[in-house]
């Protein structure tokens, strides 16, 4: 189906009975533990730790905010275990999240991201649980590092810098982390280019401060205001994205340019190649620049 099409459909938020008062956490989180390359007989410890990690980012309430349940952010986390023994587990950890467009029954994807340095330790039913004050257990830290990254990703959508205080409790657990020596919490882990050191420095960096501008702009002013005049919006998703210009020549490539368009690329193609026509000639042509690993999607864009 058309983007175009999808995002001109009304979008009815439910509501809730009068007196009812909104209590849900803030996930609606489907967590898959994928152990098919792990000879392994006994295969339970692999659902419990599904079922676990599930219930600990779903149950859990992870802010003061009251949260109604068509407000949940919906996402996937995919462990992929490449290794298992001795209740050991390594891996990758493949997340995806999305945030509703209004007026429309669209979703966007805010966070497609992969994390190839995940290593921990897992006994059967052990709890999970998070504590702000102390490293407890690189599986806890691991989780709620990214489950304060995606509340400031997503709060960023809505306002301008507005997930700053999850972005600074993600950072606090990094720090607690990094006494553990497990790979992914240290400035030069990742060859300094990709870890959740990196990712957490760059959020809250200036020197990257596009991304997070372009983050709102794309979705409160770009996306929301869709169903009310495409031309117009698709011409101001242009500006927003051309924001990551400046950051491109200040630092090419980036961590936190790649994982915009990870998360991006297919939508772009898909507002651009449906709909309005717009002028998109620089755009194509900053695309191939700024995002050159998906110059097959940018290809099939016609200006």
């Amino acid at each position: 189906m058309k983007l175009s099409n999808v995002l001109h459909r009304t979008f009815t938020f439910l509501v809730l009975i009068a007196g009812f008062a909104a209590s849900a956490q803030e996930f609606n989180m489907t967590v898959q533990v994928n152990a098919q390359n792990i000879a392994q007989p006994d295969r339970t410890i692999f659902r419990t730790l599904e079922n676990s990690l599930q219930e600990f980012i779903n149950n859990t309430k992870w802010t003061d905010r009251e949260v109604a349940d068509e407000e949940r952010i919906d996402g996937a986390l995919i462990f992929v275990v490449s290794n298992f023994d001795n209740n050991r587990f390594q891996g990758n950890f493949q997340l995806s999240v999305s945030r509703p467009v209004y007026n429309s029954t669209y979703t966007s994807t805010i966070f497609n991201y992969k994390d190839n340095d995940i290593s921990f330790e897992y006994i059967e039913n052990a709890p999970l649980f998070y504590n702000a004050n102390q490293f407890e257990s690189n599986l806890n830290s691991l989780i709620t590092f990214y489950v304060y990254t995606i509340l400031g990703i997503h709060a960023d959508t809505f306002e301008l810098k507005g997930g700053q205080q999850f972005h600074e409790q993600a950072q606090d657990i990094v720090n607690l982390a990094q006494s553990s020596r497990n790979i992914g919490w240290n400035p030069g882990d990742g060859n300094g280019r990709v870890s959740r050191y990196r990712l957490n420095s760059d959020l809250l960096s200036d020197t990257f401060k596009e991304y997070r501008e372009v983050m709102y702009d794309y979705h409160l002013n770009g996306l929301d205001q869709f169903a009310l005049n495409a031309k117009e919006t698709k011409q101001n998703l242009q500006t927003y994205i051309l924001k990551f210009e400046a950051m491109n020549q200040r630092r090419p490539n980036s961590l936190l340019q790649r994982t915009f368009f990870d998360a991006k690329s297919d939508e772009i193609k898909d507002i651009y190649s449906d709909g309005p026509t717009v002028n998109i000639a620089e755009l194509k042509e900053s695309l191939q620049k700024l995002a050159p690993n998906q110059n097959t999607k940018w290809r099939a864009i016609k200006v």
